[in-house]
């Protein structure tokens, strides 16, 4: 059974908001109490948040589906619904949220940094909140909008400041171990490492945190081996160690081909050209291992690589190999930290922007805007008086005057939403002020009856 996943998509889905009430104050020696319907509650939110203390997205592997409680309804007596709790995934410090077409939603680093991937809708209002000069005593309510619903995808990359790569039994793990508290499986056969394995150095006065990845071989890169799973974790390196096998027995290996080929991968993975490489020749504890390092050690420093010769058994090596690291390290946080931030440039909405569009389709005329589009999901369609203030703040909006001036005739068909979700009606313009008749009508409904007529 798999005890580390770094790579998983889930569905997410928002609460949806808690309804308006629609209620009027019945109390003896008040006869005019008035609208007292209270509001519904918003919808809980699917949040992610970075835990230090979680390492791997196992939990959502099992557990893809997410849905946050809905937002209780309103009641009479001004009692507003309660707002629903919003569901916490705990996610590892480096998850990379991206939508189902790739699109980086958002890049979590920092413990305790937060993302809503999906957004509960907010609760409707009663009664109480609608009632104006104008409209007294509203006999409708809106109701709570849905919550949005997403498909994401969670990739998690590793916060390391170092990166060892190499071949299986290559020896990085052991090093890992010698250098620092980490202790990964070691044994004497290949891809005894499954997971990337992180181990916190001290040098001096940097400390910097060292990952092993697992082993890489030919074709890593196009997806053999576990090569294409883990390269992601050297992406957020600062420093990219090759460790190499003085000692195998494998034919057709050798150091300086090894180097070649693991760099080869590295550059069809792509991203990773700008990282400071250095070389280590392990296992000299071996006599012929070490004749080897010795060896090759200046044909790789002619490439123009900082070779180190050590052994992860005796730890030869392994404190200068450590301050090496260290000021590469300690280098680009300098680097980093001297990085002008981009500056936030923000564009205020045109004085002439209404919010919405309007356009000519074969069937008719479509509507599509934020605001109108959350009004149609708040309209209880089955009260018309409610039909009558929707219409009411459409006509605020100026959508009338935008039919009108696209081409609009009274009966044509107007659509408000997109293609797979709209509302579609037969529009009628507004005669005048849209006046209001006895609480549960409107007079502009018999302004219909008589074009229809």
């Amino acid at each position: 059974m798999a005890t580390f996943v770094d790579h998983t998509t889930i569905q997410a889905q928002g609460g949806n908001g808690g309804h308006g009430c629609a209620s009027v104050m019945r109390e003896k020696f008040r006869p005019l109490g008035g609208p007292d319907g209270g509001n519904g509650g918003r919808g809980g939110d699917v949040v992610a948040v970075v835990d230090p203390q979680v390492t791997t997205l196992m939990e959502f592997h099992h557990s893809p589906h997410r849905t946050a409680s809905n937002g209780k309804p309103g009641h009479g007596a001004n009692r507003h619904g309660a707002n629903a709790e919003d569901i916490v995934l705990n996610v590892p410090a480096g998850t990379v949220v991206r939508a189902a077409n790739g699109e980086v939603l958002a890049d979590l680093l920092v413990p305790g940094e937060t993302f809503v991937i999906a957004q509960g809708g907010r609760g409707g209002l009663g009664n109480a909140s609608l009632a104006s000069p104008k409209r007294k005593a509203p006999g409708f309510a809106l109701l709570g909008e849905p919550g949005s619903q997403r498909e994401v995808v969670l990739e998690l990359k590793t916060v390391a400041d170092a990166a060892l790569v190499g071949f299986p039994s290559a020896g990085k793990s052991s090093v890992i171990a010698a250098m620092s508290s980490a202790r990964p499986k070691i044994a004497d056969y290949p891809f005894t490492t499954l997971v990337p394995n992180l181990g916190v150095v001290t040098a001096g006065e940097v400390v910097y945190t060292i990952a092993d990845v697992p082993g890489l071989i030919p074709g890593a890169s196009q997806g053999k081996g576990l090569g294409l799973d883990f390269l992601r974790h050297v992406e957020r390196c600062s420093v990219i160690v090759h460790v190499l096998d003085c000692a195998t027995l494998e034919p057709n290996r050798d150091p300086l081909t090894d180097l070649k080929i693991i760099e080869s991968e590295l550059e069809q993975y792509g991203g990773l050209d700008d990282r400071p490489r250095l070389v280590v020749l392990n296992k000299i504890d071996v006599p012929e291992a070490r004749e080897l390092a010795d060896m090759v050690n200046p044909m790789i420093e002619e490439m123009g690589y900082q070779v180190f010769e050590i052994s992860a058994v005796s730890h030869e090596g392994l404190r200068p190999l450590s301050f090496a690291i260290a000021t590469l390290v300690a280098e680009k946080r300098v680097t980093e930290a001297a990085v002008e931030m981009p500056r936030i440039i923000l564009t205020p909405k045109a004085v002439d922007d209404s919010g919405f569009t309007v356009s000519f389709e074969g069937e008719g005329f479509r509507i599509r805007g934020h605001r109108p589009e959350r009004w149609i999901r708040q309209t209880d369609f089955g009260n018309d008086e409610a039909v009558g203030y929707l219409a009411d703040r459409l006509s605020r909006l100026g959508v009338e005057e935008e039919l009108i001036a696209a081409g609009a005739t009274p009966g044509c068909a107007v659509m408000i939403g997109p293609e797979e979700n709209a509302v579609v009606f037969d529009w009628f313009p507004s005669v005048g002020s849209a006046s209001q008749g006895p609480r549960g009508s409107d007079s502009r409904l018999e302004t219909r009856t008589e074009y229809l007529s």
